[in-house]
């Protein structure tokens, strides 16, 4: 699979979606902050690290998807199924890099400077969500 950027469902996304993107981050974000301010930073981070919009984006992804085959008299829910599949694959992958960045900035912090373990946890996340792509291609 060849990956690409599409700037025309900028267009496309209606307000409302992105609101509720925008009310789903921030009401996992505010649950973080709850569970962090009861059980300590540590078990709060790792609720923070939770695709905040990922549900979001997913149902609307299989939505677009479903409509689109709608409007040429096809049914679509396979279709959309298969489009939510994908965004959840590339979510699982950028979660592994997310993985690699939180254990290198929760290794690295305490003895280095920020800016210097900022630069480096970003270049792991990266070589590793890269490596993960290429595995999930292999497979």
């Amino acid at each position: 699979m060849r990956i690409d950027v599409d700037w025309s469902c900028l267009k496309k996304t209606k307000f409302h979606e992105y609101a509720v993107r925008f009310i789903f981050g921030g009401a996992i974000t505010v649950i973080a902050g709850i569970i962090a301010k009861k059980w300590g930073p540590a078990v709060g981070g790792l609720f923070l690290a939770f695709p905040a919009i990922f549900p979001a984006s997913a149902t609307l992804i299989e939505k677009h998807e479903k409509q689109k085959k709608q409007r040429v008299g096809m049914e679509g829910t396979v279709r959309g199924r298969k489009a939510a599949s994908m965004d959840a694959a590339g979510a699982s992958i950028g979660a592994i890099g997310l993985l690699v960045f939180a254990i290198a900035v929760w290794q690295l912090l305490p003895a280095h400077a920020t800016w210097a373990v900022l630069i480096e946890a970003s270049m792991l996340w990266f070589a590793a969500a890269v490596m993960a792509w290429q595995i999930r291609e292999h497979i």
